[in-house]
């Protein structure tokens, strides 16, 4: 749930950026290429990102100019200026930063000592991107407490010292793709913010003030593997303080930032089911919102940020959008403090207009959003109602696994409520013991034996009970029947495919009947057989959701790692890339089985149903993932 405040106002805001604007002409005398392949990464990345120039810290030597704690002092000397306020008067000061100039102490420390200022509470907030959110969450509680009136939330980041060619010259300027990415992507500069109690008028808006409603923050750090690090080696297997020196960190290259960007549609995924949530709740309506600043890393995800957003009927239209990113660059921790500064001094706010801010973090994936809205300095107290749901559209829809534009009308109610149920389940099942070996990449070919030793006989089950149910469908439902024999039909021989891969792999088992499912497996088969012997079992649509939906949102991010891990060849993967290049076309044809379920049943009737199957499947194929790291004996499976 977000942090609400209402005693929270934002006074000034300021940034600085060091050094003259570097467009990409001129990139190469600040983070020189490393090789030919470098020179063309540089280019495609160059072309997507939308960054026209960027600022730098260091000089064309590789010369530090100015250190990290001086361009967060300067962000706050260029805040103070701009509110006409003096730093005697702040008593928190919270910093949010993916590194400082030094490893201890604190930031906020280095950057007090920087200023020389008076003694205050201090707060470092070591992350990434959203460090500066975390940041300005901090000095507001400090206000909304009463423990402070004035608060300076400042983040800065200088990446570039880590890009410098000669950082590379141990590993003979060889490096991976990962490493290399982000040398073109990210640029030094540093943001403020001063909040206080709300006397003041907001800096340069006379008349006006600028209130923080909220901010949200939630990690899914449990969730995924590590997207963006520094410190860690490639394979993620040591860290920088494992090796003997400093030099071998450098030369095995745990000291270079790297991102997986393999893994980032999934930040964006988690994103826009967070931003639904809140729009669910109430705390924020897309129709209200008159600017949205929204911290993409490159003009190459605003796609993907539009459809996700417009897939969930919850649409900010493209004209309310702001961002500095091609001027700016990318400030990491910076960006959303910087953007939000350089929009407040060049625009012109009116009472009751809301800004929205969405930051999402890839390090190992968190999502943040804050909420502003501006409000008349003479206006007499707001009187705080109940929060009440926002008014939402009858056909909102808001989670993949589908695509929701292709959904029909009415089935609004039934994807929101199973979106919640997808929702937990695939954050639970990336936490199992499975999941958790195979990103941190302990998963050897015997655990991907085991895995398939009990997994053989649960696929070999799927087109079974869905021809029992399809047999058990009375007159009205016939066209259904006829629509589930057809999706049996594609899927039953879908267990010998994978039984191949498995004696690809080297599976030594070789009668088929001989490998067992595990208690996750066997609870999920009887109850799957059992809902589909009773008649008319319309719900095992809700149970053909997580299934499908298992084969098409979590087998696919899961395939690079296995690859990554198990020296096998190509075909010992099969089904698994079978699986997640089809199943999103088993899932429209899951939307038009829902539709017909809906004439015959009623609304109502039918979403009761599917929803109560499909929370049970969860739960049971959930304890199927958690029991896969047992052994099972190979023996009869009656």
């Amino acid at each position: 749930m977000p942090v609400s405040f209402q005693r929270v106002y934002l006074e000034s805001a300021g940034y600085f950026m060091p050094g003259e604007p570097i467009p990409n002409d001129r990139m190469d005398a600040y983070i020189a290429p490393l090789n030919r392949m470098s020179e063309r990464i540089k280019r495609r990345i160059l072309a997507e990102n939308g960054i026209l120039t960027r600022h730098y810290a260091i000089d064309a030597e590789g010369m530090t100019q100015h250190t990290n704690a001086q361009l967060a002092a300067g962000a706050i000397r260029d805040c103070l200026q701009r509110g006409g306020a003096e730093l005697s008067r702040v008593s928190l000061l919270a910093s949010g930063s993916s590194g400082g100039d030094t490893l201890m102490p604190g930031f906020a420390n280095m950057i007090q000592g920087e200023l020389a200022a008076q003694p205050m509470e201090t707060h470092s907030v070591h992350g990434i991107c959203a460090a500066g959110v975390s940041a300005i969450q901090t000095a507001a509680q400090g206000i909304e407490l009463g423990a402070h009136r004035s608060a300076m939330a400042v983040a800065s980041e200088m990446p570039s010292r880590l890009f410098k060619r000669s950082r590379f010259a141990a590993r003979g300027y060889e490096t991976d793709f990962d490493s290399h990415f982000l040398r073109w992507m990210l640029s030094d500069g540093a943001g403020a913010l001063l909040l206080s109690d709300g006397t003041p008028a907001l800096a340069g808006a006379p008349g006006l003030r600028l209130k923080l409603k909220w901010v949200h923050q939630r990690a899914f750090s449990g969730d995924y593997p590590v997207c963006m690090q520094l410190g860690l080696t490639e394979d993620r297997a040591r860290g920088h303080l494992d090796f003997g020196s400093w030099a071998e960190a450098e030369a095995a290259g745990a000291l270079s930032l790297r991102q997986d960007i393999r893994l980032l549609p999934h930040l964006f995924d988690i994103g826009i089911h967070e931003y639904a949530g809140l729009v669910r709740d109430g705390w924020v309506d897309p129709k209200r919102v008159d600017h949205f600043l929204c911290h993409y890393s490159s003009e190459k995800f605003i796609p993907v940020v539009e459809d996700l957003m417009a897939k969930a009927d919850l649409s900010i239209p493209r004209e309310r959008w702001w961002s500095n990113l091609a001027w700016r660059g990318n400030t990491g921790a910076a960006s959303i403090l910087v953007m939000l500064a350089e929009f407040l001094h060049t625009k012109a706010l009116k009472p009751g207009e809301q800004i929205f801010c969405y930051v999402p973090e890839s390090g190992r994936f968190m999502a943040a959003y804050m909420l502003l809205e501006v409000e008349a300095v003479d206006a007499a107290p707001a009187v705080v109602a109940p929060r009440a749901a926002a008014v939402l559209d009858d056909d909102l829809v808001i989670a993949p696994p589908h695509d929701p534009n292709a959904a029909p009308e009415g089935l609004g109610a039934l994807l929101t409520e199973l979106a919640a149920i997808w929702h937990d389940y695939r954050s639970r099942v990336w936490r199992t013991p499975l999941i958790r070996q195979i990103r941190e990449r302990r998963f050897a070919v015997p655990d991907y034996l085991n895995w398939m030793e009990q997994w053989v006989p649960q696929v070999r089950e799927g087109s079974l009970w869905m021809r029992e149910g399809a047999a058990s469908l009375s007159e009205p439902y016939q066209m259904l029947a006829s629509l589930i024999g057809v999706h049996a039909g594609e899927e039953q021989n879908d267990f010998n495919i994978l039984f191949s891969d498995y004696r690809k792999a080297g599976g030594t088992v070789e009668n088929i009947e001989e490998l067992r499912r595990n208690p996750g497996g066997e609870a999920l088969n009887a109850y799957l057989h059992g809902l589909a012997a009773t008649r008319d079992p319309i719900g095992l649509l809700g149970a053909i959701y997580i299934i499908e939906g298992t084969g098409q949102r979590i087998v696919p991010a899961l395939l690079p790692l296995l690859k990554a891990s198990l020296k096998l060849p190509p075909d010992a993967f099969r089904f698994l890339e079978y699986h997640g290049h089809n199943d999103e076309n088993h899932l429209s044809r899951w939307l038009t089985a829902v539709e017909m379920v809906m004439a015959v049943e009623g609304q109502a009737r039918a979403a009761g149903q599917i929803v109560e199957t499909a929370r049970h499947t969860a739960a049971l194929y959930l304890m199927q993932f958690q029991h896969i790291t047992q052994r099972m004996p190979h023996g009869s499976n009656a």
